[in-house]
């Protein structure tokens, strides 16, 4: 089938929807399927104000409009609701095409981490843009409910995976040993609507060490010295990071899933969280992290969990069931064709 992907998020951003739409991409290929991906590189591009490393498409639909009507799409999947989501999504209603979108994002709570925007703007504007889908892809139960409650429909669940080949308990040692133990990990965007002063600020045994880089990175990195901030790190290098890592915090209070926690997971290190989207759903509590209002008390009980569960439970999350639960839920266009053997739109 040809699979037509646009989404405003793509390489070189290095973030949780960039990494899950390629890895299905990868995994949509491997089972046969022609995957075309619409991306802002593909366009002329503008910084997006307060967050410069990623892109927006500029005035992108008579271009998307001539390339999509050229590969002729089976089906139209529209992953963000960025300028070019907005123009696939205006594509396919003047043809009369079915299509499918995800929710990766709170955007309503990041922007009003940034801009006094009240949430009934921003949800009201979301709910349209999604309203005209077959299905809207959300990743996790919590999610689901929490869209339900705010008037969204036609949802169903996409869940994620984790590469447990490269992320993996290690030996290898964090890149300085000279941290003193226990080490406190955070993975991901250093931004504001990821909560880490929450992380930082908490008074804890041992080190802090940040990965990642964002436009929050140079007030926190002067705000709190004795953290170690690594900026960006990728492959193996950051697998042995994480690896390395005695527990991993995850402050974030907006994420709709967090592959971060699988990652940390994968590599048999527990999680300690706040009790929100995200975390309630992925992590096991007392199994494979602690989940509470008190991320410090949380983080001192994850350091005693045993990380082979933590390892047991990453094995259970792969990407291939992540793309067949994502194929399954596809809108096909064409007259005749059928929707390819997967789960069932209702799965898990």
């Amino acid at each position: 089938m040809k699979i037509a992907l646009v989404s405003d998020a793509w390489a070189p951003q290095t973030n949780g929807v960039v990494k899950t739409l390629t890895m299905t991409v990868a995994g949509l290929e491997a089972l046969g399927h022609e995957v075309r991906v619409f991306h802002p590189g593909l366009y002329r591009t503008l910084p997006c104000p307060g967050y410069a490393e990623i892109r927006l498409a500029l005035l992108p639909y008579r271009k998307l409009a001539a390339a999509l009507d050229n590969f002729a799409p089976d089906t139209v999947h529209i992953a963000t609701e960025g300028s070019l989501g907005l123009a696939a999504r205006r594509w396919c209603l003047r043809r009369g095409l079915q299509f499918t979108t995800s929710y990766h994002t709170q955007f309503p709570e990041y922007l009003r981490a940034r801009l006094p925007i009240p949430l009934s703007v921003s949800y009201a504007y979301l709910r349209r843009f999604h309203g005209s889908a077959a299905r809207t892809m959300v990743a996790t139960p919590s999610m689901q409910r929490q869209l339900q409650q705010r008037g969204f429909r036609n949802l169903v669940r996409w869940s994620r995976g984790v590469d447990v080949t490269l992320f993996k308990p290690t030996p290898t040692p964090m890149p300085m040993p000279d941290l003193p133990r226990p080490i406190a990990l955070y993975l991901g965007r250093v931004s504001v609507e990821k909560n880490i002063e929450a992380f930082l600020s908490l008074d804890l045994p041992g080190s802090k060490v940040v990965v990642g880089d964002g436009p929050a990175r140079a007030v926190l990195e002067a705000r709190y010295p004795q953290a170690r901030f690594l900026g960006y790190r990728f492959g193996e290098e950051l697998a042995g990071i994480v690896a390395a890592a005695d527990v991993f915090v995850f402050p974030s209070r907006t994420d709709t899933f967090g592959l971060v926690l699988l990652e940390a997971m994968a590599c048999g290190v527990p999680v300690a969280a706040y009790p929100v989207t995200g975390p309630i759903d992925v992590v096991r509590q007392g199994l494979t992290g602690v989940l509470d209002e008190d991320l410090q008390a949380a983080t001192l009980a994850a350091l005693k969990l045993d990380r082979k569960a933590c390892r047991a439970q990453a094995l259970e999350n792969t990407w291939e069931l992540a793309t067949r639960q994502f194929l399954s839920h596809l809108a096909w266009t064409r007259d005749g064709v059928e929707a390819p053997a997967g789960l069932t739109a209702d799965a898990a």
